[in-house]
């Protein structure tokens, strides 16, 4: 139902636009299918949340981990029962693990925060702004603004896990800044049988070439 939504979108907008080619309706239905699918998928998060008892350690597992996720990108599962348990596992998995488990020390937490800060510095400078196929980011301008806003949003978090005095906000915030950062890795791309847009964009200009 929601594919079939979103191609009556798609067709909407071809009728006013003419000059669009295949490629360039499969990359906006794509978007659209994205748009679409997040909401319901968010609301029933934030209902398995509410259900759980941790309807405000979900909302903000989701919320605080949003800016760096939009900078940094990350993998899409193909479907969206896929989708919708995979958000699931990240943010209410987030929240039950967050409210139960205490760091051994303040030490500890600090080591495992600075760990978690450099494999993050070292995965954004490879990957992000990590895009998709379907959904390639190209210009090289949009690319470094993410890639940069991405550094800020990681530094941003890790300050934070550190400053908050909040024991369970701390802890959705490391544990949920590394689940991100591991989503924008090429062996999460590999399992979950994702390619990098603009790679595929840059082999497909070398082949014309």
């Amino acid at each position: 139902m929601i594919d079939k939504f979103c191609e009556y979108l798609t067709n909407r907008i071809r009728k006013q636009t003419p000059n669009m080619d295949d490629e360039q309706a499969e990359i906006i239905m794509y978007g659209i299918q994205l748009i679409v699918g997040e909401i319901p998928k968010i609301f029933l998060m934030f209902i398995v949340g509410f259900a759980l008892g941790l309807w405000w350690q979900t909302l903000l597992a989701f919320f605080l981990l949003l800016p760096y996720k939009t900078t940094s990108g990350g993998f899409h599962l193909k479907t969206h029962l896929g989708c919708f348990l995979c958000t699931n596992i990240v943010y209410c998995g987030n929240a039950i693990l967050s409210t139960i488990f205490t760091f051994p020390s303040d030490l500890v937490r600090y080591i495992v925060i600075g760990v978690i800060y450099i494999f993050g510095i070292i995965m954004v400078s490879i990957y992000a702004p990590a895009d998709t196929e379907n959904l390639p980011i190209l210009t090289k301008k949009e690319r470094k603004v993410k890639k940069i806003l991405s550094y800020v949003f990681l530094t941003i978090n890790m300050i934070g896990a550190v400053i908050i005095p909040n024991t369970v906000i701390q802890n959705l915030i490391i544990f949920g800044t590394f689940v991100q950062t591991i989503s924008i890795t090429r062996i999460a791309y590999i399992i979950t049988k994702n390619k990098y847009g603009y790679e595929v964009y840059m082999q497909q200009q070398n082949q014309v070439a």
